[in-house]
């Protein structure tokens, strides 16, 4: 498992309009990227070992999110409207930073589930869990 500075860390989302939302200052984790590629077993009799066939992926993105409850924008202005949202929307996870050259991981999701967990002092802490619709790409920033 690969540890990025999480300062440096970028993800967006789109929201219901189709605008890029940056909520990185928002997230504590992200995990569930790139995801998992299923394999499908291809092996026969006399084969003396296992043989493999890659399959379809399956990737799940769980973020964990914190805000100030007197903030004007933050987790929910984006997440609420997406749980109920008719289309998958698109997202662009730089775990290293979104500057010229970053890696980035993107593809297209849909929020499955937003819970607001819980309240400590004015910080409200929440979770996201989003299913990526096809595969999660690999490229690099900027983001077009």
């Amino acid at each position: 498992m690969v540890f990025y500075e999480s300062m440096l860390s970028r993800f967006f989302i789109d929201t219901t309009g189709g605008v890029s939302s940056d909520i990185s200052p928002y997230i504590v984790s992200i995990s569930g990227l790139p995801g998992p590629r299923r394999l499908v077993s291809a092996t026969t009799i006399n084969d003396t070992g296992d043989k493999w066939h890659p399959s379809l992926q399956g990737a799940t993105i769980r973020l964990e999110l914190q805000w100030s409850d007197d903030a004007l924008v933050g987790p929910d202005t984006v997440f609420g409207p997406l749980r109920e949202h008719t289309a998958a929307v698109d997202f662009n996870y730089g775990p290293e930073g979104d500057t010229n050259g970053d890696v980035k991981y993107y593809g297209t999701c849909w929020v499955e589930d937003f819970e607001i967990t819980t309240r400590v002092g004015t910080l409200v802490s929440a979770t996201a869990i989003m299913k990526v619709q096809g595969t999660v790409l690999r490229g690099t920033f900027p983001v077009v």
